[in-house]
């Protein structure tokens, strides 16, 4: 199992600044990962601070040396992919080949898409995140490239340098259990992020999902299973805490994602729940 830290870029005290001091911070007590929201507004009546999640990501990775990061989840349809498969190839050769980019729909398009007149109907968003996904495998290769969907089109072209990840940057898709398509989709890629949209997921959930996907996947590559813990545990040490990742990981997931919403803590608590470390019984 490996243990991350999973927070919005946005909060009363956020600074792409303040967001990489915390990541070398988690990355010296032990943690493996450290991932951020990307959000363009907050869908919240306060007025909080909100910082591009890319521009941060590479303070991040100029702040660490062995820690993974990334985006959890990047919507595509509100992304160029080609300016995106630049960004990622680029972070991932400055970082040493440590991002990972969580992909999905994204917000309710109420919450973002409808104030830039972007598409909101939920089949073409991901109809985009579909296509947008294979431009970036395309590109990602280094080879001619041409692509003829219906919501992009690429001539022939060639993106280098590529990224230092072979064969590419992993890709986690993030959806809501026990909704079908976006397992379905994961089944292609590396990982999948699985949220509910009540509660938190269980260990039999993952084993269900996990059911589904082999049911959907050609590849025997590893294949990850991020958990999104809402403050389920208190570092290292937290036996109780300890035992429940355990479950979770002979369910067969491979990561446990501590989720610090940054709205509802100041930067100091924060910061204090990193410092406990990761939690394991040792």
């Amino acid at each position: 199992m490996h243990y991350g830290i999973y927070l919005p870029n946005f909060g009363a005290e956020v600074s792409a600044l303040a967001l990489a001091e915390l990541a070398k911070e988690a990355e010296i007590a032990g943690w493996d990962g450290f991932f951020l929201w990307d959000q363009i507004l907050e869908s919240t009546s306060e007025r909080l601070r909100i910082v591009d999640p890319w521009i941060t990501l590479t303070a991040i990775g100029m702040s660490t040396e062995r820690i993974r990061f990334g985006t959890i989840v990047t919507p595509i349809a509100r992304r160029r992919p080609w300016k995106l498969a630049r960004e990622t190839s680029t972070l991932d050769n400055l970082s040493g080949g440590r991002l990972i980019l969580g992909v999905g729909l994204g917000d309710p398009p109420e919450a973002e898409f409808k104030y830039f007149g972007e598409e909101t109907d939920n089949k073409v968003r991901a109809a985009k995140l579909d296509e947008g996904l294979d431009i970036l495998i395309g590109l990602w290769r280094g080879k001619p490239f041409s692509y003829q969907g219906r919501q992009y089109k690429v001539k022939e072209t060639v993106f280098v340098p590529t990224p230092m990840q072979l064969p590419r940057i992993p890709i986690w898709v993030g959806g809501f259990w026990p909704n079908k398509a976006p397992f379905r989709r994961a089944a292609r890629w590396d990982g999948v992020i699985p949220l509910k949209q009540k509660g938190m997921m269980t260990p039999d959930d993952v084993r269900d999902l996990l059911s589904f996907i082999q049911q959907h996947r050609s590849s025997d590559e590893i294949f990850d299973v991020a958990i999104i813990g809402n403050r389920e545990t208190h570092g290292k040490g937290d036996l109780k805490g300890a035992k429940k990742v355990a479950q979770f990981a002979e369910a067969g997931a491979t990561w446990w994602l501590e989720d610090l919403y940054m709205s509802r803590n100041s930067m100091e608590e924060i910061r204090s729940c990193i410092l406990l470390g990761p939690p394991k019984e040792d």
